[in-house]
């Protein structure tokens, strides 16, 4: 997770870093003032205990550093962009970013300025009372809304490449809605509650000593600095248009380059030009899970001609291909800028389902994976009618599967009487743990199937479990549209391989030193069997348990008690 977290360049991690540092102090701002819902007392406590951190002198540079390096870097990656054609989401991160300044520095001159040059107590009340009902309120609301979306959409763009945030993003959907809609009703609340004590001109008058609010001299310094930083603001926007303008006619007037896309058009695109941005020009499907920052290898191509009008990879990128075991001639649609006549093969390409090149991509993990068969399944229904089959099999597996679930697996696939499941976890621990607990549910929930069937006239089933933990691949597989998701490697013919031994041995579960160990288990290699399986030049040391329902007494007496 970290090293795809904080895969890229120098420049890209220091301003990940960066935004991270602002959208730290950017949250505790907001909380800050939901903290009014709570009682004003609970909101003055937040805000002293925040300042204490945020006014002293290392506060102060570590987020005056932060500030600069993330819009000197922000805007240095405006101006080098060679095309304007991009994702929607680009464009929105883009223009909110570049709002920000204009609608911060009255902000900071109005709190910080004031505090450091005219002595002024910038508590929440003096905010509000400042704004509330003014269209200034309406702009900090807006200011409120800008900031926090841009650093929502950042925060998306970085961790989206994290394996878990699928399934944290419900959450942080729910939180990103969560804090601002709270801290809108907080100053809504402060704005009642100031303007109510402020009509009391004694109260006011004690108010605004205490807050040290300005006085017309005051006021006319600070609106002073704020006409000058909206004109420097101004004035940088400007330069900074004039430099992509410019840029945009000398790459005009040079000669293009050629890019071939195997499988694609043929594109003529300015030098110097990255390979994604000639894509995303001329309208080519590329995929680019991190927007093109160099953090992930989605956009990866192979240089099928032309490599030597390639400049060499740069360390980071490098680091990003070995890490996940490119083919030689493989290079970063992000980080390659042609200087010459080109022909690519995208990795990861659209081919018709514009979902498809998002969710075929393959993903590789350390996981648990069991597999699971019944006994003497075709002589037991030798002779039966469909219906009576099909009936066996759905009641046994609707025994079986629940406790799979529970434990934090899901079936992968049903193989006829039997099944393949994989519990992907945090962790390869938190996985093997979780098969581990699966294999005991399982023989549990066996148990009373078994009862069930004994009750009924019928014979018992047996069941044979392999549990191993190893890398595997996940990704759809198949033709376009017929591609479920499913996982290959190495690790799930291990798990299959030895659930055939179970039959051999006449137990119910063979785990493998593997799950084991990862589980936290350090089994005594008295009490395992060395396994020689099929595609495995070495032995296989598992454990054989005879009844799976006993698994946790099983590895208690061997004083081996795995964490729940």
């Amino acid at each position: 997770m970290t090293t795809v977290l904080w895969r890229g360049t120098w420049a890209t991690r220091i301003r990940i870093a960066s935004g991270l540092v602002l959208m730290t102090y950017v949250t505790l701002h907001l909380l800050n003032i939901s903290a009014v819902l709570i009682s004003p007392d609970v909101a003055e406590a937040f805000q002293r205990a925040r300042l204490a951190v945020t006014r002293t002198d290392a506060g102060e540079t570590v987020m005056g550093l932060a500030l600069l390096a993330h819009l000197i870097l922000s805007l240095w990656k405006v101006v080098a962009r060679r095309t304007w054609r991009m994702p929607l989401v680009d464009y929105a991160q883009i223009g909110l970013g570049l709002a920000i300044p204009l609608l911060l520095s009255s902000h900071v001159i109005f709190t910080h300025i004031a505090h450091q040059a005219i002595g002024v107590d910038t508590r929440i009340g003096y905010l509000v009372s400042l704004i509330w009902g003014t269209s200034a309120g309406w702009t900090q609301a807006t200011l409120l809304l800008v900031v926090w979306t841009h650093g929502v959409i950042g925060l998306n763009m970085w961790l989206r490449s994290a394996p878990w945030w699928p399934r944290a993003l419900p959450w942080f959907v729910a939180i990103v809605v969560m804090i601002p809609t709270l801290t809108l009703l907080g100053f809504v609340t402060a704005g009642r509650a100031i303007t109510g004590l402020l009509t009391d001109p004694r109260a006011r008058d004690l108010a605004y000593d205490v807050w040290g609010f300005p006085d017309d001299q005051g006021f006319d310094y600070l609106n002073m600095v704020d006409g000058r930083t909206d004109g420097v603001i101004l004035g940088l926007m400007g330069a900074l248009a004039l430099i992509v303008v410019i840029r945009r006619g000398v790459a005009a007037i040079r000669k293009p380059v050629r890019v071939t896309y195997v499988d694609g058009p043929i594109v003529r695109a300015a030098r110097n030009q990255t390979v994604l941005e000639t894509s995303q020009e001329a309208g080519v499907e590329h995929t680019a899970l991190c927007g093109g920052r160099g953090r992930c290898t989605t956009c990866r191509v192979i240089v099928e001609e032309g490599g030597e009008n390639l400049g060499p990879p740069s360390a980071a990128e490098l680091r990003s291909l070995k890490a996940v075991d490119a083919a030689p001639g493989t290079r970063l649609a992000c980080q390659m800028r042609p200087t010459g006549p080109v022909t690519v093969f995208r990795v990861f390409r659209a081919d018709g389902k514009r979902s498809r090149a998002h969710a075929s991509q393959g993903q590789e993990a350390q996981l648990a994976i069991l597999f699971l068969d019944m006994r003497g399944f075709t002589a037991r229904t030798d002779g039966q009618l469909p219906y009576d089959v099909v009936f066996l099999l759905n009641r046994f597996f609707d025994q079986i599967v629940p406790p799979i679930n529970k434990a934090g697996g899901t079936v992968d696939k049903y193989l006829g009487d039997g099944l393949l499941a994989v519990f992907e976890q945090d962790s390869p621990a938190a996985s093997a743990r979780a098969a581990l607990a699966a294999v005991e549910g399982v023989g549990a929930a066996l148990e009373a199937f078994n009862a069930t069937l004994t009750a009924e006239g019928s014979r018992p089933v047996a069941i044979g479990m392999g549990v191993h933990l190893g890398n595997v691949v996940l990704g759809e597989i198949g033709a376009a549209g017929q591609a479920p998701r499913t996982l290959i490697g190495d690790a799930v013919n291990t798990a299959s391989r030895l659930e055939g031994q179970t039959k051999e041995l006449g137990v119910e579960a063979l785990i493998s030193q593997d799950a084991l160990n990862a589980a936290g288990a350090s089994v005594p290699e008295a009490e395992m069997v060395a396994l020689s399986l099929r595609g495995r030049d070495s032995l296989l040391p598992s454990l054989p348990v005879k009844d799976a329902s006993q698994l946790r007494d099983v590895l208690r007496k061997l004083g081996q008690a795995v964490p729940a």
